[in-house]
């Protein structure tokens, strides 16, 4: 799969109230947790971004509750994919699970910056930089987890079978 957009970038520790803060977990419609996707950690994210833009996070991405919202709501504002130097472990599977791409590059981080463009290849593992100066490595996915973004989720997944 092919992903394709600019960068958003955030630091360390961000954490699932960041991504969606908990006064608007009332509601499962992604459409409502989009509206209001990174709001605390930049109240006008969702009007900047554009569909197919990527977030780019620096170490333990997701961190805090297990809330499957996160997720949810960064996918249904538009973004491709989340890149990190590292996730929360629950974050991480709960992601797949919602059909959101998510990979781990250490090196990105500190060599982008805010509105660079990025191109992901996740079978080949590897992210340019608009321009084509730039390639990092990321491990490609796995072919199950594949699966699971390519049918929308889990729940998607089960579904087809």
């Amino acid at each position: 799969m092919i992903y394709q957009g600019r960068v958003w970038k955030f630091g360390d520790n961000i954490d699932t109230d960041a991504i969606i803060p908990a006064r608007y977990l009332n509601t499962s419609d992604p459409g409502e947790l989009a509206a209001h996707c990174m709001e605390d950690a930049d109240p006008g994210f969702v009007g900047k971004i554009k569909a197919g833009d990527i977030i780019l996070g620096g170490e333990n991405f997701g961190c805090g509750s297990s809330r499957e919202h996160a997720p949810i709501a960064i996918k249904a504002a538009g973004i491709s994919c989340v890149i990190a130097k590292s996730f929360a472990r629950i974050f991480y599977r709960n992601a797949f699970n919602m059909g959101l791409p998510i990979f781990e590059s250490a090196e990105l981080f500190a060599a982008i910056k805010d509105s660079e463009e990025l191109t992901i290849d996740s079978t080949s593992g590897t992210i340019t930089v608009a321009g084509g100066n730039k390639t990092f490595r990321i491990n490609p996915i796995p072919p199950f987890m594949e699966q699971l973004i390519a049918d929308g989720g889990l729940m998607k997944h089960i579904m087809h079978k």
